[in-house]
């Protein structure tokens, strides 16, 4: 009897620990809902009160990058305490339709669209199709991803194993983070900086928009930074996340608007030196 007390109590521990990845995914929920009610808010204050407008606007940019954040702990977690399980990959997917999906959609619409288009215009449907089109397209890279991780992906040398080190396609946190960092960079509500710069500025989004949904459904590859830290370089990961947290502190609206642009932008980068690379590969060696 003495010998099974320690058994129940570490089972009881285990069964703990699925708790902690369960609750990160839960406060990514929670941002994506909170997200969702602040984008509302800051619309219905748009045209009588834009300044109290755009600080609900940047509570719901904070939201998304906040959810950003616990989206990531949560796999680490889970893979850390060895809690990982396919229930918690399927919890998370659908924790980020609403998230990085609906939210940021809801965002941009209250903060871009809606102010700047009249409701009958070609404009303003074809705004709302895109953020559709958005939301359908990182529902899609979702659901992909999902089979790529309990299926093994060919790599190019024929070998069937797991590409840990890369994404196939811009996973969709980033590019929400990346529409929610441009709000967060600039929160007043489109139509306030005047008719002709708001609808320039609001068809810039549109291509944007629609830019970030062909490149969650594209093959491109995309660092997923899982096997950072490993090893002896443990501790300039700490440096390196200390100095970017302080920066971020300091200089938010800058420092998140240059990393979520990067990101986005160097799969694209990565896949250009990648055909310029590959002529002079496979040019046989002269004798």
């Amino acid at each position: 009897m003495e010998n099974e007390e320690p058994k129940s109590v570490h089972k009881g521990i285990k069964k703990g620990l699925y708790v902690i990845p369960t609750a990160f995914t839960a406060g990514n929920i929670a941002c994506g809902f909170l997200a969702v009610l602040w984008s509302i808010r800051g619309f219905h204050l748009v045209f009588t009160d834009p300044v109290a407008a755009s600080g609900y606007f940047n509570y719901a940019a904070v939201a998304i990058g906040l959810a950003i954040l616990f989206d990531t702990l949560d796999g680490r977690v889970a893979r850390m305490t060895k809690t990982a399980t396919e229930i918690g990959v399927q919890f998370d997917s659908l924790a980020d339709v609403l998230t990085f999906g609906i939210a940021p959609t809801s965002l941009i619409f209250s903060w871009a669209f809606a102010p700047t288009f009249a409701e009958n215009t070609s404009e303003y449907g074809f705004g709302v199709f895109l953020l559709f089109m958005y939301i359908m397209c990182g529902a899609f890279r979702l659901a992909r991803f999902n089979i790529q991780s309990t299926r093994p992906r060919v790599l190019i040398e024929g070998t069937p194993k797991l590409d840990k080190k890369n994404f196939v396609g811009l996973p969709i946190p980033p590019a929400a983070g990346l529409l929610a960092s441009i709000v967060h960079f600039s929160p007043m509500p489109l139509s306030s900086h005047g008719q002709g710069l708001s609808s320039f500025y609001a068809l810039l989004m549109m291509v944007l928009i629609a830019v970030l949904g062909v490149l969650m459904v594209s093959t491109l590859r995309y660092t997923s930074f899982k096997s950072a830290g490993a090893g002896r370089r443990n501790l300039y990961l700490v440096l390196v996340i200390a100095a970017v947290g302080m920066l971020i502190w300091l200089y938010s609206e800058y420092v998140l608007l240059i990393l979520s642009a990067a990101y986005v932008s160097h799969g694209i980068v990565w896949h250009i030196l990648t055909l310029f690379r590959r002529p002079t590969e496979e040019k046989p060696a002269e004798a």
